[in-house]
């Protein structure tokens, strides 16, 4: 997904017509998945040169997946600068989004994210299918050029859309990555097993451009960036891990029955699985109000594995793994220990007075040392915005594991933070100072002597909350286009 099509203002002679129910797969009109093109090896193409690369390169995904299309697809060519023209000036972000993405250290207090997720697409996305049509974004170059494996990526999702449907149903930030892990991860895949057979077997268009792993400048929030691309990096070893266990079948499977969570995708033998349900009682003073959906239920979220990743290496906190062999599909990964445990997790976000936000999150995991080393991550994190702690680290709040920290006022992160672990339990609140702490969630006294009696009779599982210095990160992940948000 780096370089695609360049030609400004073009529309290709495509129309949705429906091809022969009885052809057999890999013959599309008057093109074959073996046919060899005097431009084979090309990356610049005419239009008559592209509309062949196309139908063939439609054939040769039928024959990998077994699937046929039932009608051809429009494809259009743009321009960067037509694609901001198309682009509506984004309205400014609730105050639970903003809230959520402030709370998980990725957009700071000061930036609207519906403002981020503006900039991050306006600059990156280089092309998208929408209902039969592929559109193309170019950076302004005047001649016709092709980048084999978006194209065929595109296609891929053309092909999903007639016979699976691409309609989301994700109802949180997590569920909504995990499913497009699915629709993502097939459509990298599937280029992926086609470059294989240009590699002997298949004459082809040039060999896309290689990715890179080297450290290099941003133009965006890489934490946004991460939480985003995750179907994208995860993706295609999830589809792979499917197609090796139970065939195509078990992909087609995967599109009827989605995972709910980013934690699939990571651990594909995790799927399928659902989160662990999180019981988070409102203990809030009358000056802090709960946030609440449009039927008055509590308005929550749930981050997600993928994202917590994300965030704590963006910061600096752990290390991104590189697979340098380049043995899979995608050659890195969201694993690390302090997030591997993950459960579940659940966000609420409450206002209070003067309009200030803070929030409730609870997070569930497989183990207290799972419950343990996220802790530990995360406070790494806020030493990694310069939070001062103000108990010590060690301090206790009626015998539950809490430690207190302070964000200057002069941070995009100020605010006053708590991490409590309980069990396999980890609890953070956010608020604007540290008297509002206990005004937005008080830690309960009686969940905290059900945890004494458990510490009792196992006295040998004590948490000692410990603070160190982050890690240094790892390589930025390679250059690629941003997928739209949900």
């Amino acid at each position: 997904m780096v370089a695609l099509v360049v030609l400004s203002g073009c529309t290709l002679p495509y129309s949705p017509d429906q091809f022969d129910d009885d052809r057999e797969l890999g013959q599309i009109g008057d093109y074959a998945y073996d046919d060899s093109f005097a431009f084979d090896g090309e990356d610049r193409l005419t239009a008559s040169q592209l509309e062949a690369a196309t139908y063939r390169s439609m054939a040769r995904i039928e024959v990998i997946r077994g699937l046929p299309f039932d009608h051809d697809v429009e494809l259009e060519v743009i321009s960067r600068e037509e694609y901001r023209e198309q682009r509506e000036e984004p309205a400014n972000a609730s105050a639970f989004q903003n809230e959520l993405w402030r709370g998980a250290f990725v957009v700071d207090g000061e930036t609207d994210v519906n403002h981020e997720l503006d900039d991050l697409y306006g600059d990156s996305v280089q092309g998208y299918y929408s209902s039969d049509r592929i559109v193309l974004v170019t950076d302004g170059s005047d001649e016709l050029r092709v980048d084999r494996g978006t194209l065929v990526h595109e296609l891929v999702h053309a092909l999903q859309d007639q016979r699976f449907g691409l309609e989301r149903h994700g109802e949180t930030l997590d569920e909504r990555r995990a499913e497009e892990g699915v629709l993502e991860g097939e459509a990298n895949y599937v280029p992926y097993l086609y470059d294989q057979r240009c590699d002997g077997e298949w004459d082809c268009l040039a060999d896309p451009p290689e990715p890179t792993a080297e450290i290099a400048e941003q133009p965006f929030n890489v934490g946004l960036f991460l939480s985003i691309y995750v179907p994208y990096a995860e993706g295609p070893s999830f589809v792979s891990h499917l197609h090796e266990t139970g065939g195509w079948e078990a992909v087609d499977r995967a599109h009827d029955e989605r995972p709910t969570t980013t934690s699939e995708l990571i651990h594909p033998v995790r799927y399928p699985d659902e989160p662990v349900e999180i019981d988070l009682e409102d203990r809030s003073s009358e000056e802090w109000e709960l946030e609440t959906d449009g039927d008055g239920e509590p308005r929550t979220e749930t981050v997600g594995e993928a994202t917590l990743f994300g965030t704590l290496w963006a910061d600096g906190v752990i290390d991104r793994p590189i697979d340098e062999g380049g043995t899979e599909p995608v050659p890195y990964n969201y694993s690390d220990s302090a997030t591997d445990g993950w459960a579940g997790d659940e966000f609420r976000v409450y206002e209070g007075p003067d309009n200030e936000t803070a929030h409730v999150w609870s997070l569930a995991w497989e183990s207290e040392a799972d419950a343990e080393a996220f802790a530990d991550a995360y406070r790494d994190l806020l030493a990694a915005n310069d939070a001062e702690p103000v108990d010590g680290p060690d301090a206790a709040v009626d015998g539950v594991d809490t430690d207190t920290y302070l964000i200057d006022d002069e941070d995009p992160f100020a605010g006053a933070y708590r991490v409590a672990v309980d069990g396999d339990r980890v609890e953070i609140v956010g608020a604007p100072a540290i008297d509002d702490l206990e005004a937005i969630h008080p830690i309960e006294a009686e969940a905290s002597l059900e945890r004494a009696d458990r510490l009792a009779e196992s006295p040998a599982t004590p948490i000692s909350p410990t603070v160190s210095s982050p890690p240094s990160a790892g390589s930025e992940p390679p250059t690629a286009s941003a997928p739209a948000d949900g």
